[in-house]
């Protein structure tokens, strides 16, 4: 067997000196936080004495309990139905409109680029809590202009009511991201070779049919990737309901699973329950995102063999 190198054994510490770090934020900011919520998913904490204030004893073991009690309530449940709902109908409008926009910019005669572009980027640099804040303020019947303006046309909109708060904060979710899928995909554009739209447009291609045959199906993998962040996002959404929850009596504080887990650990003080709520959460995010990838994932190996 070949012994190493002085220069390979050099360039084997420089490669681990580099991965080094990472390794260690990983293992500190992603392994732990995981193996500590699963820890104490695991774990019940009993309260002794009278009426439970004599002290408390902390279980080493309480099975799947915390996921039973989880599973079990009704508000968490109905959480996960509302926001898969939300993502099933918010998710394609926002990759739609992202990937408009992207093909719009990236039009030969588009002018103004750089000025849309930042604009339509703008709202992504809006935190979660100032963007909801502003489109509060856009809701509340009687400082809102949108509903003065309805109520001045004849329309009755509750922007806050049961009906329609979802919809609110599909909304702001909306505004907020679009700008930055826009980004994504004008990036994967930018990659594709100018003589294919050359070669397209010499053989008579209309820009509809450029669009069509030529950058959707190379922006897949950039479109893919899009709608997985947003499926992982939509599982956690917490800053919008939050931020609306004392504007609406339609909100309450299971709205959603992110926001369940966040009542159970800092309002009920169950931090095990809250704990188990957070891996199923992480759990389904994971389902569906590896799920995704391989539907598409199959469908492209399929197109690929016809």
């Amino acid at each position: 067997m070949k012994r190493p190198t002085r220069t390979e054994i050099r360039g084997a510490r420089a490669a681990a000196g580099f991965l080094l770090p990472f390794l260690a934020l990983f293992l500190l900011c992603f392994i732990a936080p995981i193996g500590y919520a699963l820890y104490e998913s695991v774990l019940r904490t009993e309260r002794t004495g009278a009426l439970g204030l004599g002290g408390e004893t902390r279980e080493v073991w309480a099975g799947f309990s915390n996921y039973a009690h989880a599973l079990e309530d009704d508000r968490f449940t109905t959480g996960f139905g509302r926001v898969l709902l939300f993502g099933a109908v918010q998710i394609p409008l926002m990759i739609a409109f992202a990937t408009a926009l992207a093909l719009l910019l990236e039009a030969a005669s588009a002018r103004w680029v750089g000025f849309f572009r930042t604009a339509f980027f703008l709202p992504y640099g809006v935190p979660g809590v100032i963007a909801s804040i502003l489109w509060g303020f856009l809701y509340v019947p009687g400082i809102s202009p949108l509903v003065e303006l309805a109520d001045a046309a004849g329309w009755e909109v509750d922007f806050l009511g049961r009906s329609a708060v979802l919809w609110s904060i599909a909304n702001i979710v909306t505004w907020q991201f679009t700008g930055y899928n826009m980004l994504v995909l004008i990036a994967q554009l930018k990659a594709v070779p100018g003589e294919l739209y050359e070669a397209a447009r010499i053989d008579g291609a209309s820009v509809w049919q450029v669009a069509r045959h030529i950058k959707l199906p190379l922006i897949r993998p950039a479109l893919v990737l899009t709608t997985v962040f947003s499926l992982i996002g939509t599982l956690q959404l917490f800053a919008e309901p939050k931020v609306l929850k004392p504007l609406s009596n339609s909100i309450d504080s299971g709205y959603t699973p992110n926001l369940a887990a966040y009542n159970e650990a800092f309002t009920s003080n169950n931090q095990h329950i809250a704990a188990a709520e957070a891996v199923l959460l992480a759990l389904v995010a994971c389902v569906l995102s590896f799920g995704f990838l391989r539907l598409v994932g199959q469908r492209g190996r399929d197109g690929e063999d016809r």
